[in-house]
């Protein structure tokens, strides 16, 4: 090997043994600079270390990203929320509520937000199952749901007394507003029970069907009002026509408890015959009704007239379509002046809104 050969390769091995000696210091100061950085931001207040590898504990588990104001760092956040909803919970409670004037049974029942039968049956002893009998400042029970708010009997059991309002066992001891006892429900007399779903049937007292052909019946059973029948006279036309100015509703709607409607009138304002006929009641009348007309129309149907404040026309008189009978008003067992206005067919009740133009 010659000289020049020999120079070559003692100059590249110098060359190869500087290298990996710079290569090795270079490594070793990056090593000490990562190191310092890490126990920095450990020893750093306000700063969060960053573990590069998340070790999940199980297979399960899921590594959450880091927290940390460094640049860069993936932070979760949540906004504070000062609006709480407090959940709307059933009313377990038996409500007092004095009657105000312009009230009715179903517009009670409607703020309460529960059926009016539920009212009635409550209040009978105030009632007697007539929501006509309705009158201001009377007190009145509201129950929580709809049923039978029933007061427990000397002798009564929890199976007689679904049994007799169609209720069931389980709605009466489940009911968290009776407080009962699963599993030793006992239940004192005169205790008030609520028969959730429960229902018994109306007792109602309602003026008869008076047709035109009758004679001979009491004042004593029906009110001063009462005519002796046995007349002739007007036939309808099978049609009928509102019997007030106005077409819409202030007090009762037509509901099993109240076979009618209660008509927008104010006092002394017109009311008139829904269809022609002949008068078979003029005057005062039983049962709350107060002042009242009843018209025989001689097809089958009857048409009456109640809480009147003036009746305008007299037992026997023939009536025609749209013509005055009387005026509006308060009378008998009333919250405000309207027109209390039912229809009959062949002494059944019929709902005036099927019979009624659309308004």
């Amino acid at each position: 090997m010659s000289d020049s050969n020999t120079k070559a390769s003692s100059k590249a091995e110098r060359w190869l043994y500087w290298g990996l000696w710079i290569f090795a210091l270079a490594a070793v100061a990056a090593a000490v600079y990562l190191g310092w950085r890490v126990s920095s931001a450990r020893a750093e207040p306000g700063e969060v270390a960053i573990e590069t590898e998340p070790v999940a504990q199980d297979s399960n588990d899921v590594a959450l990203p880091p927290l940390g104001e460094e640049p860069g760092l993936l932070a979760i956040g949540r906004h504070p929320n000062l609006y709480t909803v407090i959940p709307n919970r059933p009313r377990q409670d038996v409500q007092d509520y004095t009657v105000t004037t312009g009230d009715s049974v179903f517009a009670i029942a409607q703020s309460f937000g529960v059926d009016p039968e539920t009212i009635l049956w409550a209040n009978y002893e105030v009632l007697n199952d007539n929501p006509d009998q309705l009158s201001p400042g009377m007190e009145l029970k509201i129950p929580p749901t709809d049923g039978v708010l029933y007061t427990w009997q000397e002798g009564d059991s929890l199976k007689g007394v679904a049994e007799r309002f169609e209720a069931k066992v389980e709605d009466i001891l489940t009911w968290s507003g009776n407080q009962l006892d699963l599993t030793n429900p006992t239940i004192e007399p005169g205790q008030s029970v609520m028969l959730p779903g429960g229902h018994r049937e109306y007792r109602q007292w309602l003026v008869p069907t008076i047709p035109r052909g009758i004679a001979g019946v009491s004042s004593n059973l029906y009110g001063a009002g009462t005519c002796t029948g046995g007349y002739e006279g007007a036939y309808g036309t099978g049609g009928f026509v509102w019997p007030a100015d106005n077409h819409y509703l202030s007090g009762n709607d037509y509901w099993s408890g109240h076979l009618a409607i209660d008509i927008a009138a104010g006092e002394g304002a017109g009311i008139y015959a829904a269809d022609s006929g002949v008068v078979v009641f003029a005057g005062g009348a039983l049962g709350g009704y107060g002042n009242m007309i009843m018209l025989d129309h001689g097809n089958g149907y009857q048409t009456l007239y109640a809480h009147l404040s003036s009746v305008g026309v007299g037992c026997g008189s023939s009536v025609f379509q749209g013509g005055y009978i009387g005026s509006s008003g308060s009378t008998g067992r009333s919250t405000g002046p309207h027109l209390h206005f039912e229809v009959r067919y062949l002494g059944g009740f019929v709902n005036p809104w099927f019979v009624l133009p659309a308004p």
